[in-house]
């Protein structure tokens, strides 16, 4: 599970560049003990396949799982106690364990010795890419009240000041952003805690979705199996005693510089924006730190192995949080927070002789008001009733039974100008902006999908190469997208088309692409191209659509234009000549030979 590369590799894009092959080819965990530059040790692909994640924490989540369970329903341990004996020691584990010194105080060192990690070409900066931010409330300080979340930590680059300054980069609905608020509401400075490192149960528990105000080092103790280690100073919040790095410093909170651009989970990058700066006053690390690091792009990276120990781990609470509602997925096919889809509950007036959305109505609100899935754009709910089979992760089975059943008059139901993913720039609006897109289905199977093009079919000028993507999904080829969204509402070229298409109602959905042979090759370029490069508001038309009393619908078919566009972020690409590196190092004889 864990291999040594002892051959010199650079920090900057060559050592990334390994770790996306190395997760593509579900390879081990792997030790950089030679980095260029650097003199400490680099770990990537930790959490590279489910099944090492499982490993890691084979001891304790049985245990993380029933106290999920009981959660849900305490009254379980009542009727089953031998099954739950060891639950209470895992609840033990929660409890942080206060320690007077710990091996993270051991050394001391500085910002520009610390491995100067960049993973795209375009980055602004070395980065840190699995920092574990540690904060604590003002109003109320200790580790009860505590956040530990990864928000991007960038060490160099723009103008920051070197070995004294770093930047921190939050998304909105993060809790760092309400001790931030505190902060700024009492006039004084956030201390702050990256940490890097340590028992690997921190760095999955600062990614899970806990409930706001249930502190992330409680759940690390249970899902780590034992309590952590905390260290406790005057005045700063916790360090890990057996975190491999730590740098401690301040917030001013009226204070922000530029930070990124970066390449992202999105696929794209996240360009340059002002956000917080930290004031560096100590950067610890233990005897013989390794430095582990990750690699975000477009999905799937190792970060995917994140959402899916965290689904397991947390999707059966669902129907506790959200009446009504069975299941919840965020599609990471296309980048995680764009899609969302669901299976709900339709159980108004059960008596009516034709059913449509009521109260998957009221799930989809419910829905969108729940922490990180309010920054869905799109969110396709259909009624468990329909099919009592369909499942969630089997996701062309799902847009078909979505498809077969929506009336594109009735099911669209838009949100405008509200709250996205700070990563998203598809609505063109600035950061958090954009808009959302409910499509809730319920009742019998209307149309049947088609799996061919009619022969006849024919498009629009500069309209070309129609592919199906599945049934009854059509990509297009459409003109090069020159129009900036503060120029015109929506695009000349596909209103056009929405005027002019003829198809059979056996196609209900089409997509216009910048290229519709890439788009239809597989399934998770289809996700990843349409929701990603669209905004609802901006980017949905549709045939002979209309607005009756502010409702927007169509006959048919809807149109999604998801072509690249002005005020877009540009998408990742790696560099050629590092690719070639890395490629002569892969050869028989070489370091990489047999991993990637």
């Amino acid at each position: 599970m864990l291999v040594r590369i002892d051959a010199e590799l650079d920090p900057r894009l060559e050592i990334a560049e390994v770790q996306r092959r190395l997760y593509r080819a579900r390879g081990p965990a792997v030790l950089f003990t030679r980095v260029k530059g650097c003199t400490f040790p680099l770990l990537g692909n930790l959490f590279g396949t489910s099944e090492r994640t499982r490993f890691l924490f084979r001891d304790a989540l049985e245990s993380v799982r029933t106290l999920v369970r009981l959660k849900i329903d305490p009254r379980e341990i009542l009727r089953r106690p031998w099954r739950h004996f060891g639950t209470a020691f895992a609840a033990l584990h929660m409890l942080p364990r206060h320690v007077r010194r710990g091996p993270i105080l051991a050394n001391e060192t500085t910002i520009s010795r610390l491995p100067q990690f960049v993973s795209w070409p375009d980055d602004g900066g070395a980065f840190v890419t699995l920092p574990l931010v540690l904060t604590e409330h003002p109003d109320q300080p200790g580790w009860r009240k505590s956040n530990l979340g990864m928000y991007r930590t960038q060490l160099s680059g723009n103008d920051y000041d070197p070995d004294r300054e770093v930047g921190l980069h939050y998304q909105i609905h993060r809790g760092i952003g309400i001790h931030h608020a505190a902060a700024i509401r009492r006039g004084e400075p956030l201390k702050v805690n990256v940490i890097v490192g340590g028992p690997p149960a921190l760095t999955l528990a600062a990614v899970m979705p806990l409930p706001e105000g249930m502190p992330e080092l409680l759940f690390a103790g249970a899902l780590g199996g034992r309590r952590v280690r905390i260290i406790s100073r005057d005045g700063w919040p916790a360090i890990p005693a057996e975190a491999d790095f730590c740098i401690c410093g301040t917030i001013d909170p009226t204070r922000t510089k530029p930070e990124g651009p970066f390449g992202d989970h999105l696929g794209y990058y996240s360009l340059q924006h002002d956000f917080p700066v930290m004031r560096v006053e100590k950067v610890y690390h233990r005897p013989d730190a390794i430095w582990p690091f990750t690699v975000v792009g477009r999905p799937p990276q190792e970060d995917t192995t994140f959402g899916e120990i965290i689904h397991e781990i947390t999707g059966p609470l669902i129907p506790s949080v959200i009446p009504g509602v069975h299941a919840v997925h965020a599609v990471d096919a296309a980048g995680v927070h764009p899609l969302l889809l669901a299976i709900g509950s339709e159980r108004y007036v059960p008596y009516a002789t034709e059913r449509r959305p009521q109260e998957l109505l009221t799930q989809a609100n419910a829905i969108l008001g729940q922490g990180q899935l309010s920054l869905a754009k799109y969110l396709f709910l259909a009624a468990k009733e329909d099919d009592p089979t369909l499942n969630i992760h089997d996701i062309p089975s799902f847009f078909r039974h979505v498809l077969e059943r929506v009336d594109w008059r009735n099911d669209l139901h838009f949100q405008t100008r509200t709250t996205i993913d700070t990563l998203d720039y598809s609505a063109g609006m600035g950061l958090n902006a954009g808009s959302k897109l409910v499509i809730a289905v319920a009742g019998q199977r209307k149309r049947t999908l088609a799996t061919a093009l009619p022969p006849e079919f024919r498009l629009p000028d500069g309209f070309a190469d129609p592919r199906l993507v599945l049934p009854g999904v059509l990509a297009i080829r459409g003109p090069r997208a020159s129009l900036k969204r503060e120029d015109a509402e929506f695009d000349p070229a596909t209103v056009r088309l929405a005027e002019q298409i003829e198809l059979p109602d056996s196609i209900p959905l089409v997509v216009v692409v910048d290229d519709s042979d890439f788009t239809a090759r597989t399934f998770e370029n289809w996700l990843w191209v349409t929701f990603t490069r669209s905004d609802p508001a901006s980017d949905v038309y549709g045939r002979r659509s209309f607005t009756n009393r502010k409702h927007w619908g169509c006959a048919g078919p809807l149109i999604i234009d998801a072509r690249l566009k002005p005020h877009h972020a540009p998408p990742l690409v790696e560099d050629p000549a590092v690719s070639k590196r890395i490629e002569s190092l892969a050869v028989i004889g070489g370091p990489l030979h047999g991993l990637i």
